[in-house]
Protein backbone atom coordinates (compact mmCIF):
# COMPACT_ATOMS: atom_id res chain seq x y z
CA UNK A 1 0.00 0.00 0.00
CA UNK A 2 1.19 3.63 -1.43
CA UNK A 3 1.96 5.85 1.62
CA UNK A 4 -0.95 8.04 2.38
CA UNK A 5 -0.56 12.17 2.02
CA UNK A 6 -1.52 14.41 5.09
CA UNK A 7 -4.74 15.41 2.79
CA UNK A 8 -5.37 11.51 2.69
CA UNK A 9 -5.32 10.24 6.43
CA UNK A 10 -8.27 10.60 8.43
CA UNK A 11 -10.16 11.57 5.56
CA UNK A 12 -13.18 9.63 6.69
CA UNK A 13 -13.16 10.95 10.18
CA UNK A 14 -15.07 14.71 11.05
CA UNK A 15 -12.38 17.13 10.94
CA UNK A 16 -13.17 18.00 14.92
CA UNK A 17 -9.46 18.47 15.79
CA UNK A 18 -7.33 20.66 14.83
CA UNK A 19 -4.17 18.31 14.19
CA UNK A 20 -0.11 18.43 13.80
CA UNK A 21 1.06 16.98 10.82
CA UNK A 22 2.90 14.20 12.60
CA UNK A 23 1.79 10.85 12.41
CA UNK A 24 2.97 9.02 15.99
CA UNK A 25 2.96 5.16 15.86
CA UNK A 26 5.30 4.18 18.88
CA UNK A 27 6.19 5.37 22.54
CA UNK A 28 8.86 4.75 25.42
CA UNK A 29 9.09 6.12 28.23
CA UNK A 30 9.57 10.05 27.70
CA UNK A 31 9.76 9.36 24.08
CA UNK A 32 7.78 9.02 20.81
CA UNK A 33 8.17 8.34 17.03
CA UNK A 34 6.02 8.95 14.07
CA UNK A 35 5.25 7.27 11.18
CA UNK A 36 8.88 8.19 9.20
CA UNK A 37 10.92 7.13 11.93
CA UNK A 38 11.31 10.52 13.77
CA UNK A 39 12.00 10.70 16.77
CA UNK A 40 10.45 13.29 19.43
CA UNK A 41 10.97 14.01 23.47
CA UNK A 42 7.47 14.14 24.64
CA UNK A 43 6.73 16.83 26.95
CA UNK A 44 2.63 16.66 25.97
CA UNK A 45 1.97 13.21 27.53
CA UNK A 46 -1.20 13.11 25.42
CA UNK A 47 -2.10 16.14 27.35
CA UNK A 48 -1.19 14.94 30.81
CA UNK A 49 -2.42 11.19 30.44
CA UNK A 50 0.60 9.17 30.40
CA UNK A 51 1.79 9.95 33.48
CA UNK A 52 3.77 6.89 34.05
CA UNK A 53 5.80 7.73 30.48
CA UNK A 54 4.76 5.91 27.70
CA UNK A 55 3.93 1.69 27.09
CA UNK A 56 4.70 1.15 31.17
CA UNK A 57 5.55 -2.07 31.71
CA UNK A 58 3.98 -3.14 34.83
CA UNK A 59 0.68 -1.71 33.81
CA UNK A 60 0.94 -3.17 30.17
CA UNK A 61 1.98 -6.72 32.20
CA UNK A 62 -1.53 -6.22 34.37
CA UNK A 63 -3.63 -5.13 31.05
CA UNK A 64 -1.97 -8.23 28.77
CA UNK A 65 -2.97 -10.60 31.72
CA UNK A 66 -6.75 -9.19 31.79
CA UNK A 67 -7.11 -9.60 27.96
CA UNK A 68 -6.42 -13.00 28.86
CA UNK A 69 -8.91 -13.50 31.77
CA UNK A 70 -12.46 -11.59 30.87
CA UNK A 71 -12.67 -7.95 29.24
CA UNK A 72 -16.51 -6.66 29.86
CA UNK A 73 -19.61 -7.75 32.09
CA UNK A 74 -22.50 -5.27 32.59
CA UNK A 75 -22.06 -3.27 35.83
CA UNK A 76 -25.61 -5.36 36.70
CA UNK A 77 -23.00 -7.41 38.45
CA UNK A 78 -20.11 -7.65 40.88
CA UNK A 79 -16.75 -6.62 39.23
CA UNK A 80 -13.88 -7.27 41.75
CA UNK A 81 -11.40 -4.84 40.36
CA UNK A 82 -14.02 -2.22 40.98
CA UNK A 83 -13.14 -2.46 44.64
CA UNK A 84 -9.15 -2.65 44.52
CA UNK A 85 -9.32 0.51 42.69
CA UNK A 86 -12.00 2.52 45.04
CA UNK A 87 -10.31 1.06 48.10
CA UNK A 88 -6.83 2.78 46.41
CA UNK A 89 -8.35 5.89 46.18
CA UNK A 90 -10.51 6.06 48.94
CA UNK A 91 -7.36 5.62 51.38
CA UNK A 92 -5.28 7.96 49.97
CA UNK A 93 -7.78 10.44 49.58
CA UNK A 94 -10.85 12.59 51.66
CA UNK A 95 -13.04 10.47 49.26
CA UNK A 96 -15.38 7.44 50.48
CA UNK A 97 -17.44 6.56 47.38
CA UNK A 98 -16.61 6.48 43.97
CA UNK A 99 -18.38 6.05 40.69
CA UNK A 100 -16.58 4.72 37.59
CA UNK A 101 -16.60 6.16 34.22
CA UNK A 102 -14.42 6.84 30.94
CA UNK A 103 -13.44 10.06 30.78
CA UNK A 104 -13.28 13.62 32.42
CA UNK A 105 -16.34 14.75 30.78
CA UNK A 106 -18.22 11.83 31.78
CA UNK A 107 -16.85 12.16 35.35
CA UNK A 108 -17.91 15.95 35.59
CA UNK A 109 -20.90 14.97 33.85
CA UNK A 110 -21.72 13.03 36.95
CA UNK A 111 -20.53 15.69 39.81
CA UNK A 112 -23.07 18.28 38.33
CA UNK A 113 -25.91 15.30 38.89
CA UNK A 114 -24.44 14.26 42.08
CA UNK A 115 -24.64 17.79 43.27
CA UNK A 116 -28.64 18.68 42.22
CA UNK A 117 -29.70 15.32 42.90
CA UNK A 118 -28.37 15.31 46.80
CA UNK A 119 -29.83 18.70 47.07
CA UNK A 120 -32.95 17.50 45.29
CA UNK A 121 -33.66 14.39 46.45
CA UNK A 122 -31.88 13.92 50.12
CA UNK A 123 -31.72 17.48 51.22
CA UNK A 124 -35.24 18.16 49.49
CA UNK A 125 -34.53 21.71 48.22
CA UNK A 126 -35.14 23.27 44.97
CA UNK A 127 -31.44 23.44 44.11
CA UNK A 128 -29.81 22.89 40.69
CA UNK A 129 -27.49 25.72 39.80
CA UNK A 130 -24.00 25.40 39.75
CA UNK A 131 -21.40 28.24 39.55
CA UNK A 132 -17.95 27.92 37.49
CA UNK A 133 -15.41 29.97 36.90
CA UNK A 134 -14.16 31.94 33.42
CA UNK A 135 -11.26 30.60 31.70
CA UNK A 136 -11.97 27.10 33.35
CA UNK A 137 -12.46 23.88 31.19
CA UNK A 138 -14.66 21.08 32.32
CA UNK A 139 -15.12 19.10 29.37
CA UNK A 140 -17.08 18.87 26.00
CA UNK A 141 -20.69 17.47 26.66
CA UNK A 142 -23.45 20.36 26.49
CA UNK A 143 -23.55 20.31 30.57
CA UNK A 144 -19.88 20.24 30.71
CA UNK A 145 -19.08 22.75 27.60
CA UNK A 146 -22.14 25.07 29.48
CA UNK A 147 -19.67 24.71 32.53
CA UNK A 148 -16.98 26.02 30.92
CA UNK A 149 -15.49 29.35 31.14
CA UNK A 150 -14.75 30.14 27.44
CA UNK A 151 -16.70 31.17 24.93
CA UNK A 152 -14.98 29.25 21.96
CA UNK A 153 -16.23 26.12 23.27
CA UNK A 154 -19.89 26.92 23.21
CA UNK A 155 -19.96 28.73 19.58
CA UNK A 156 -23.04 26.71 17.55
CA UNK A 157 -24.16 24.84 20.58
CA UNK A 158 -27.13 26.95 21.68
CA UNK A 159 -29.40 26.68 23.38
CA UNK A 160 -27.27 25.75 26.16
CA UNK A 161 -28.74 23.36 29.07
CA UNK A 162 -29.93 26.08 32.11
CA UNK A 163 -28.53 25.97 35.53
CA UNK A 164 -25.02 27.23 35.13
CA UNK A 165 -23.67 30.87 36.32
CA UNK A 166 -19.86 31.84 35.54
CA UNK A 167 -17.77 34.57 37.10
CA UNK A 168 -14.47 35.75 37.01
CA UNK A 169 -11.59 33.72 39.11
CA UNK A 170 -10.37 35.71 42.10
CA UNK A 171 -14.04 37.76 42.23
CA UNK A 172 -15.22 36.99 45.64
CA UNK A 173 -17.90 39.66 45.16
CA UNK A 174 -19.07 38.45 42.24
CA UNK A 175 -19.32 34.83 43.45
CA UNK A 176 -21.16 35.89 46.27
CA UNK A 177 -23.88 37.86 43.60
CA UNK A 178 -24.03 34.90 42.00
CA UNK A 179 -25.03 32.64 44.77
CA UNK A 180 -28.73 32.44 45.07
CA UNK A 181 -31.60 30.51 46.02
CA UNK A 182 -30.80 27.74 43.80
CA UNK A 183 -27.84 27.10 44.48
CA UNK A 184 -26.16 23.32 44.41
CA UNK A 185 -22.22 23.65 43.91
CA UNK A 186 -19.19 25.71 43.30
CA UNK A 187 -17.07 23.65 40.91
CA UNK A 188 -13.68 24.81 39.98
CA UNK A 189 -9.82 23.91 39.12
CA UNK A 190 -6.77 23.78 41.44
CA UNK A 191 -4.84 24.74 38.68
CA UNK A 192 -6.62 26.00 35.55
CA UNK A 193 -4.39 23.99 33.33
CA UNK A 194 -6.13 24.77 29.57
CA UNK A 195 -6.89 28.11 30.54
CA UNK A 196 -3.46 29.14 30.72
CA UNK A 197 -1.77 27.06 33.80
CA UNK A 198 -3.87 29.76 36.10
CA UNK A 199 -3.36 28.67 40.26
CA UNK A 200 -5.90 29.24 42.46
CA UNK A 201 -5.42 31.83 45.08
CA UNK A 202 -5.33 29.74 48.52
CA UNK A 203 -7.15 32.98 50.14
CA UNK A 204 -9.64 32.59 47.62
CA UNK A 205 -10.22 29.30 47.93
CA UNK A 206 -10.59 29.25 51.35
CA UNK A 207 -13.07 31.77 51.27
CA UNK A 208 -14.94 29.53 48.32
CA UNK A 209 -15.25 26.90 51.07
CA UNK A 210 -16.46 29.15 54.09
CA UNK A 211 -19.29 30.16 51.11
CA UNK A 212 -20.05 26.34 50.24
CA UNK A 213 -20.87 25.97 54.30
CA UNK A 214 -22.27 28.85 55.11
CA UNK A 215 -24.74 28.54 52.11
CA UNK A 216 -25.28 24.77 52.11
CA UNK A 217 -23.27 24.59 48.55
CA UNK A 218 -21.51 21.30 47.66
CA UNK A 219 -18.04 22.18 46.67
CA UNK A 220 -16.71 20.47 43.61
CA UNK A 221 -13.09 20.25 42.16
CA UNK A 222 -12.15 18.97 38.69
CA UNK A 223 -8.94 17.08 39.21
CA UNK A 224 -8.86 15.74 35.43
CA UNK A 225 -5.96 17.38 34.19
CA UNK A 226 -4.46 17.98 38.43
CA UNK A 227 -5.23 14.56 39.97
CA UNK A 228 -3.07 11.55 40.09
CA UNK A 229 0.27 13.26 40.93
CA UNK A 230 0.66 15.57 38.35
CA UNK A 231 0.57 19.05 40.68
CA UNK A 232 3.44 17.48 43.10
CA UNK A 233 0.76 15.68 45.41
CA UNK A 234 -1.72 12.62 44.42
CA UNK A 235 -4.68 15.52 44.07
CA UNK A 236 -3.67 19.26 43.63
CA UNK A 237 -6.37 19.99 46.33
CA UNK A 238 -3.98 18.57 48.90
CA UNK A 239 -1.84 21.41 48.44
CA UNK A 240 -4.52 23.63 50.11
CA UNK A 241 -5.80 21.48 52.63
CA UNK A 242 -9.24 21.42 51.86
CA UNK A 243 -11.99 18.46 51.45
CA UNK A 244 -13.57 18.84 48.56
CA UNK A 245 -18.12 16.97 48.78
CA UNK A 246 -16.59 15.53 45.36
CA UNK A 247 -13.79 15.20 42.96
CA UNK A 248 -12.89 14.17 39.33
CA UNK A 249 -10.20 12.58 37.89
CA UNK A 250 -9.37 10.99 34.39
CA UNK A 251 -6.68 11.46 32.14
CA UNK A 252 -3.52 10.42 34.17
CA UNK A 253 -5.83 7.61 36.82
CA UNK A 254 -5.22 4.42 33.86
CA UNK A 255 -1.69 5.45 31.94
CA UNK A 256 -3.75 6.43 28.40
CA UNK A 257 -7.06 3.22 28.52
CA UNK A 258 -10.00 5.49 28.34
CA UNK A 259 -10.97 5.72 31.82
CA UNK A 260 -12.68 8.33 34.42
CA UNK A 261 -13.96 8.59 38.25
CA UNK A 262 -16.17 10.81 40.16
CA UNK A 263 -15.46 10.67 43.92
CA UNK A 264 -17.62 12.08 46.86
CA UNK A 265 -18.36 11.89 50.69
CA UNK A 266 -19.86 9.33 52.23
CA UNK A 267 -22.93 11.49 52.80
CA UNK A 268 -23.79 11.52 49.21
CA UNK A 269 -24.22 8.15 48.61
CA UNK A 270 -27.91 7.65 49.18
CA UNK A 271 -27.94 10.65 46.03
CA UNK A 272 -27.51 8.00 43.88
CA UNK A 273 -29.74 5.09 44.68
CA UNK A 274 -30.27 2.16 41.90
CA UNK A 275 -30.79 3.34 38.58
CA UNK A 276 -29.79 7.04 39.17
CA UNK A 277 -26.68 7.02 37.21
CA UNK A 278 -24.70 4.30 35.00
CA UNK A 279 -22.08 3.93 32.70
CA UNK A 280 -22.19 0.78 30.37
CA UNK A 281 -18.09 1.17 29.74
CA UNK A 282 -17.65 2.73 33.53
CA UNK A 283 -14.92 0.24 35.12
CA UNK A 284 -14.76 -3.20 33.26
CA UNK A 285 -12.39 -5.59 34.18
CA UNK A 286 -9.88 -4.14 31.65
CA UNK A 287 -10.17 -0.30 32.80
CA UNK A 288 -10.11 -1.33 36.46
CA UNK A 289 -6.90 -4.05 35.87
CA UNK A 290 -5.09 -0.87 33.96
CA UNK A 291 -6.31 1.88 36.93
CA UNK A 292 -5.69 -0.40 39.72
CA UNK A 293 -1.58 -1.16 38.32
CA UNK A 294 -1.29 2.68 37.57
CA UNK A 295 -2.33 3.73 41.12
CA UNK A 296 -0.36 1.04 42.87
CA UNK A 297 2.41 2.25 41.06
CA UNK A 298 2.16 5.60 41.40
CA UNK A 299 2.59 5.42 44.97
CA UNK A 300 5.08 2.26 45.16
CA UNK A 301 7.69 4.83 43.27
CA UNK A 302 6.52 7.78 45.18
CA UNK A 303 5.76 9.45 41.56
CA UNK A 304 3.42 12.96 43.29
CA UNK A 305 6.91 13.38 45.47
CA UNK A 306 9.11 12.70 41.85
CA UNK A 307 6.57 15.35 40.23
CA UNK A 308 7.43 18.02 43.07
CA UNK A 309 10.92 17.68 42.97
CA UNK A 310 11.36 17.49 39.00
CA UNK A 311 9.05 20.14 38.79
CA UNK A 312 10.58 22.57 40.76
CA UNK A 313 14.03 21.76 38.85
CA UNK A 314 12.40 22.12 35.54
CA UNK A 315 10.84 25.36 36.62
CA UNK A 316 14.29 26.62 37.98
CA UNK A 317 16.15 25.40 34.82
CA UNK A 318 13.47 27.42 32.41
CA UNK A 319 13.72 31.01 34.69
CA UNK A 320 17.74 30.70 34.46
CA UNK A 321 17.43 30.34 30.69
CA UNK A 322 14.79 32.52 30.43
CA UNK A 323 15.80 35.32 32.55
CA UNK A 324 17.09 37.84 30.07
CA UNK A 325 14.04 37.60 27.37
CA UNK A 326 11.33 39.78 28.18
CA UNK A 327 9.00 37.97 25.60
CA UNK A 328 8.19 36.11 28.80
CA UNK A 329 6.65 37.86 31.21
CA UNK A 330 5.83 34.52 33.33
CA UNK A 331 7.06 30.99 34.26
CA UNK A 332 4.06 28.98 36.69
CA UNK A 333 2.38 26.19 37.77
CA UNK A 334 2.59 23.26 39.97
CA UNK A 335 4.92 19.83 39.85
CA UNK A 336 5.00 19.17 36.46
CA UNK A 337 2.07 21.29 34.84
CA UNK A 338 4.08 24.40 34.12
CA UNK A 339 3.30 27.47 31.38
CA UNK A 340 5.43 30.11 30.18
CA UNK A 341 3.60 33.09 29.68
CA UNK A 342 4.42 35.00 26.66
CA UNK A 343 3.86 38.40 25.66
CA UNK A 344 2.15 37.46 21.86
CA UNK A 345 0.82 33.95 20.43
CA UNK A 346 3.04 31.11 20.69
CA UNK A 347 1.56 28.25 18.30
CA UNK A 348 4.59 28.98 16.16
CA UNK A 349 7.19 28.23 18.51
CA UNK A 350 5.25 24.68 19.37
CA UNK A 351 5.77 24.26 15.45
CA UNK A 352 9.16 25.15 15.52
CA UNK A 353 9.44 22.91 19.08
CA UNK A 354 8.27 19.96 16.31
CA UNK A 355 10.91 20.24 14.00
CA UNK A 356 13.82 20.11 17.08
CA UNK A 357 12.17 16.71 17.94
CA UNK A 358 10.47 18.35 21.02
CA UNK A 359 6.76 17.74 21.61
CA UNK A 360 4.55 20.78 23.84
CA UNK A 361 1.65 22.49 23.45
CA UNK A 362 -0.27 25.45 23.99
CA UNK A 363 -2.52 26.43 27.27
CA UNK A 364 -4.49 29.54 25.55
CA UNK A 365 -2.95 32.01 22.34
CA UNK A 366 0.25 33.25 24.62
CA UNK A 367 1.24 30.17 26.66
CA UNK A 368 3.48 27.43 26.33
CA UNK A 369 2.62 24.45 28.41
CA UNK A 370 4.89 21.86 29.42
CA UNK A 371 3.78 18.40 30.72
CA UNK A 372 6.26 15.30 30.64
CA UNK A 373 5.87 12.42 32.78
CA UNK A 374 6.55 11.92 36.20
CA UNK A 375 9.10 9.58 35.32
CA UNK A 376 11.30 12.31 33.63
CA UNK A 377 14.89 12.77 33.69
CA UNK A 378 17.18 15.89 34.68
CA UNK A 379 18.96 14.98 31.09
CA UNK A 380 15.24 15.10 29.56
CA UNK A 381 14.70 17.92 31.56
CA UNK A 382 17.83 19.56 30.37
CA UNK A 383 17.33 18.40 26.73
CA UNK A 384 13.69 20.11 26.81
CA UNK A 385 14.85 23.16 28.57
CA UNK A 386 17.37 23.88 26.05
CA UNK A 387 15.52 23.89 22.79
CA UNK A 388 12.46 25.29 24.73
CA UNK A 389 14.85 28.47 25.49
CA UNK A 390 16.61 28.57 22.31
CA UNK A 391 13.33 28.57 20.30
CA UNK A 392 11.87 31.75 22.83
CA UNK A 393 14.88 33.77 21.90
CA UNK A 394 15.26 33.48 18.49
CA UNK A 395 11.22 33.91 18.21
CA UNK A 396 12.02 36.96 20.60
CA UNK A 397 13.98 38.49 18.34
CA UNK A 398 12.10 38.05 15.35
CA UNK A 399 9.40 40.00 16.98
CA UNK A 400 11.92 42.29 18.08
CA UNK A 401 12.97 42.65 14.54
CA UNK A 402 9.69 43.09 12.88
CA UNK A 403 8.60 45.82 15.46
CA UNK A 404 11.69 47.88 14.29
CA UNK A 405 11.65 47.62 10.47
Amino acid sequence: MSKLTQTEKLSKVFPSYGRFDISLVKGKGSWVWDDEGNKYLDFTSGLAVTSLGHAPEKVGAKLKEQIDTLWHVSNLFHIPGQDKVAQLLTENSCADQVFFCNSGAEANEAAIKLARRYQQKIKRVDRYEVITFEQSFHGRTLATLTATGQQKVKEGFLPLPAGFKTVPLHDLPALEAAIGEHTAAVMLEMVLAEGGVLEVQADFLQAVVELCKQHGLLLIVDEVQTGMGRTGKLFAHQHYGIEPDIFTLAKGVASGFPAGVMLGKGYLREAFSPGSHASTFGGTPLAAAVMSATIETMLEDKLPERAAEMGSYLKGQLTEKLADCSFVLDIRGKGLLIGIECKSAVGDIVLAGQKRGLLFVTAGPNVLRLLPNLYVSKEEIHQAVDIVSELIHTYAEQMDGEANS
